[in-house]
């Protein structure tokens, strides 16, 4: 099975700020011109016509529309972002460095804000994989609008790369609106 994320359009006020599950609104006619994107690419490819989003807004936005023109939309919340505790909707400058420093020091583990470890994302991921490619497993594609920190983790699950223990080798987010395709086959066994 093939995954393909398109990642959540520019919410409105994140510039700056440690945002994972904050809950932060887009652009209307943002999420709108994602939609019509997905749409298009689904016809082209012949996909099938449903889109899983977690049930934070800069996703939901998009399959709002996706539904409106007849697509079944599923939210999740495994494909939510890292939720980064204390830290979340903050000033990246008004974060401890002190802190920051550990979290990159023990990437893997350290919960930063007191939210939840990378290794949690991962296993989220891996439970979300796991339970798409039983429940679809007929299906060749699998359509989703997701978050930076969680398409990533895809790419690390899908390559059988693991968690990276060191903030290096974690690599940038996706920019908003780009397209990352990951085959899935036994993806979950990384």
């Amino acid at each position: 099975m093939e995954c393909v994320i398109w990642r959540h359009p520019a919410p409105r006020g994140a510039a700056g700020r440690c945002i994972g599950v904050t809950d932060l609104q887009v652009d209307a006619r943002k999420a709108k011109r994602l939609a019509h994107r997905v749409r298009a690419e689904a016809r082209r490819q012949r996909w099938p016509r449903e889109v899983w989003t977690s049930p934070l807004e800069r996703g939901v936005a998009v399959g709002r529309w996706l539904r409106r023109w007849g697509w079944r939309h599923r939210r999740d919340a495994r494909l939510a972002e890292l939720d980064f505790g204390a830290w979340e909707g903050r000033a990246w400058a008004d974060v401890a460095a002190a802190e920051v420093q550990a979290w990159c020091e023990d990437f893997a583990r350290f919960a930063p804000g007191g939210g939840e470890p990378l290794e949690a994302l991962f296993e989220r991921c891996r439970c979300f994989l796991d339970e798409v490619l039983r429940e679809c497993g007929d299906q060749e594609v699998v359509l989703i609008v997701g978050h930076g920190g969680w398409i990533n983790t895809v790419a690390g699950v899908a390559a059988g790369s693991g968690v990276p223990q060191r903030a290096a080798d974690w690599p940038p987010a996706p920019r908003y609106g780009a397209l990352r395709r990951f085959t899935l086959a036994a993806a979950s066994s990384a």
